[in-house]
């Protein structure tokens, strides 16, 4: 770090953001939409915003959770795993984005369990 200071990023969370969707591929799956909880972590320099209280500076997590809810209430997905990874990508390709972290549930898919959840993150070199 030779001596300064590391920008402090700062840490959104988006929780528990309910949507339903088709994920799965069994027969069932395919033809009923199924319930999705949604986490989101993401990190990003909010010194800038913070500091002049500008609001063009702060990353638009309202928008960020539209595209969110639209991509996953217009799409089908067979794996979690793809919902989960569009969900990260979809994150990433805003430039202010330095981490993002994606849990995403599906209550009930197994006969003893409350949930299944994937999670994935991807951050910028």
């Amino acid at each position: 770090m030779s001596g300064g200071i590391q920008r402090p990023l700062s840490r959104i969370r988006v929780k528990d953001l309910r949507l339903r969707t088709f994920v799965g591929f069994n027969d069932e799956e395919q033809r009923k939409r199924q319930d999705v909880v949604v986490n989101l972590r993401i990190d990003y320099d909010a010194l800038a915003a913070a500091r002049g209280d500008v609001v063009d500076q702060a990353l638009d997590y309202k928008t960020i959770t539209k595209q969110i809810i639209a991509h996953i209430e217009d799409n089908r997905f067979l794996l979690l795993e793809k919902l989960v990874n569009d969900l990260v990508e979809l994150i990433m390709a805003h430039t202010a984005v330095q981490y993002a972290e994606v849990e995403v549930d599906k209550p009930h898919a197994l006969r003893f369990a409350d949930s299944v959840s994937l999670t994935m993150t991807a951050q910028r070199d």
